[in-house]
């Protein structure tokens, strides 16, 4: 199978190339960001959010057309990607702590923490609820993500103190500091990816599913 070269990029926006936080000057219409910024610019820095929107309308024409193994893949896809928009690390261009010599962060803060605590991890997510303009929530999801970037840059900093490494007792010190980000976000993950399933599926006349 040929990789697709551009996938990379739908999995992440810098917010922080666009000037200073909440970014208003950044266009939520894909055309309007692009004719402002250039493609280029657009693509190099990420398309997260309008990836969000394009696989919500995909998902909502399979179901119209009840082509359920479309469904299934499309499904799936838009699930990777609302999730990637609750991960903090993808909408900054520090994504790795390599512009602070925090290098490995993406890997401590988005696979090392969970797989180490998973246990005391309690999730109670919201109810699915309609979403009326995918792109823009999806916008909203990158922007409430992102306020926790700086949080969790300081406290893998304060972990690490004076220790010789990413050692255990760094990992206890960092999962006391940003466990609680960690469950909120995987939590509202999985009611925005079950939110935009069910939209989908509102917005295509509610087709009858198939038992298996």
């Amino acid at each position: 199978i040929k990789k697709d070269r551009y996938e990379r990029m739908r999995h992440y926006i810098f917010l922080d190339k666009y000037g200073t936080f909440p970014y208003l000057d950044l266009p939520h219409s894909y055309k309007a960001a692009v004719k402002k910024y250039g493609l280029r610019h657009i693509t190099r820095n990420g398309v997260l959010p309008w990836q969000v929107g394009e696989y919500s309308l995909k998902l909502t024409n399979a179901f119209r057309d009840r082509n359920w193994e479309q469904v299934r893949l499309n499904a799936a896809a838009l699930a990777f990607y609302v999730a990637d928009a609750h991960d903090s690390l993808h909408t900054t261009q520090n994504y790795d702590g390599q512009l602070t010599g925090q290098t490995g962060l993406e890997r401590r803060y988005g696979s090392e923490v969970v797989e180490r605590y998973s246990h005391f991890f309690m999730f109670r997510p919201d109810n699915a609820a309609k979403v009326n303009d995918p792109t823009e929530y999806a916008f909203q999801m990158v922007l409430e993500s992102h306020t926790w970037v700086d949080h969790i840059v300081l406290s893998d900093l304060l972990a690490t103190g004076n220790l010789p490494g990413y050692t255990d007792e760094y990992f206890d010190a960092f999962y006391s500091r940003v466990g609680s980000t960690a469950m909120k976000e995987i939590s509202e993950a999985a009611h925005d990816i079950g939110s935009y399933w069910y939209s989908a599926w509102l917005n295509a006349g509610s087709p009858e599913l198939p038992r298996q």
